[in-house]
């Protein structure tokens, strides 16, 4: 990367990660036999697992910054299609995947009808329609206010969120917190994800307020590597910035917990801090150093990340699904079943074999996206 204005390969490295991350921890051997560091945290706390979306979301602030500045930051009319262009189609994939996980599923269920499950049992948010939401209102909110009150603005949402879920038991796991409860008047108990048996959605309407100040955090810090210049800068700017979110996140956590079902302010800051100081660190590697050779692999999914990602649900939804056989327990024979099924032959833990399956899963879905990097085929929305 020279010392320009340039896009830095850091940035579609850092996005690259996350992809893989969101496929790994999403695709598992089996649900019962997690292996630990991929697992969500039960409620409130932060393991490895919860950090890919967050990720993902900052680097997506970043990536915003550079994509609003080809239009000056000026409201024109095809600026505005733009952003309402890509929020439309980003919240209609997150529908059209469920759609055709429901009519492949119906295919083998003759009882069902895929025509009644397709709006009574349709899950209305979900995370292509989060990224739709953030996308869509942290554009507007770049674009309508100057860089100079964009930082003021991320506080105001975090503070005010903060005192949202504290007088609402936003931080209690029970159909009694605010989360829930708007979410059931709003969309109804059919249209939401049931944690344990519990509508408590964790990419509902409520909890997507902080996940715009998230996104308009990684804005600023796209704004800030344009800015600078010099790549050494650059990297101790990131490391900075991040460092103080992450101090701050952390000391704050003990009167607003962490958590990422209910996406808590402290959560905003100790994410993005640490999403911060790896892309200061990949700075240093990749675009200081020159040690780029070892993240060829993520590069894959970096310059196409969303593709990769949609194409990761699609497949998931056909080797959990499409039946190549009945076993001899009468249970069918799957895509999934025949890979898990080959690493629980060779290694001596289910969770090994869960983890060994998620990580099969993650190179398959990485093929696809390695075809269009290498015919320099970028899909964008």
């Amino acid at each position: 990367m020279a010392k320009d204005n340039k896009r830095l390969l850091a940035v579609d490295i850092l996005q690259g990660i996350t992809i893989a991350g969101m496929l790994l921890v999403n695709n598992p051997g089996t649900w019962s036999h997690l292996y630990r560091p991929l697992e969500h945290a039960e409620w409130i706390g932060l393991t490895p697992t919860d950090l890919v979306f967050p990720f993902f979301m900052f680097v997506m602030g970043v990536a915003m910054y550079f994509s609003l500045r080809k239009f000056n930051f000026t409201w024109n009319g095809g600026l505005l299609w733009k952003i309402v262009r890509r929020s439309v189609i980003l919240f209609l994939i997150g529908w059209m995947v469920q759609w055709f996980g429901m009519w492949l599923r119906g295919l083998y269920n003759p009882d069902s009808s895929f025509f009644d499950d397709m709006f009574g049992h349709l899950r209305i948010l979900g995370v292509f329609q989060r990224l739709a939401l953030v996308y869509f209102f942290g554009s507007v909110i770049a674009v309508t206010f100057r860089a100079k009150f964009i930082p003021w603005i991320i506080g105001l949402i975090l503070v005010v969120y903060a005192i949202i879920l504290g007088t609402g038991n936003g931080y209690e796991f029970s159909l009694d917190n605010i989360l829930s409860r708007v979410d059931l008047s709003v969309l109804g108990d059919a249209h939401m994800y049931h944690d344990n048996g519990l509508a408590l959605d964790p990419e509902g309407l409520l909890s997507t307020l902080p996940c715009i100040a998230h996104v308009l955090i990684g804005f600023m810090v796209g704004k800030m590597l344009i800015d600078i210049r010099d790549n050494n800068t650059r990297m101790g700017k990131a490391l900075l910035w991040g460092s103080v979110m992450l101090l701050v996140g952390w000391l704050l956590q003990y009167g607003i917990p962490c958590g990422k079902k209910m996406w808590s302010s402290s959560y905003v800051l100790i994410t993005c801090g640490m999403a911060s100081c790896i892309l200061g660190m990949l700075i240093y590697f990749i675009d200081v150093k020159g040690h780029n050779r070892w993240c060829r692999f993520f590069q894959s999914f970096g310059v196409n990340p969303l593709f990769c990602y949609l194409m990761g649900a699609i497949l998931s939804i056909v080797f959990g699904t499409v039946r190549l056989g009945m076993g001899s327990d009468d249970k069918p024979i799957t895509i999934h079943s025949l890979i898990y099924d080959g690493w629980s032959a060779v290694t001596t833990t289910p969770e090994a074999a869960s983890c060994l399956y998620a990580i099969t899963f993650v190179c398959i879905t990485w093929l696809f996206g390695y075809i269009l990097y290498k015919k320099k085929i970028y899909i964008k929305i």
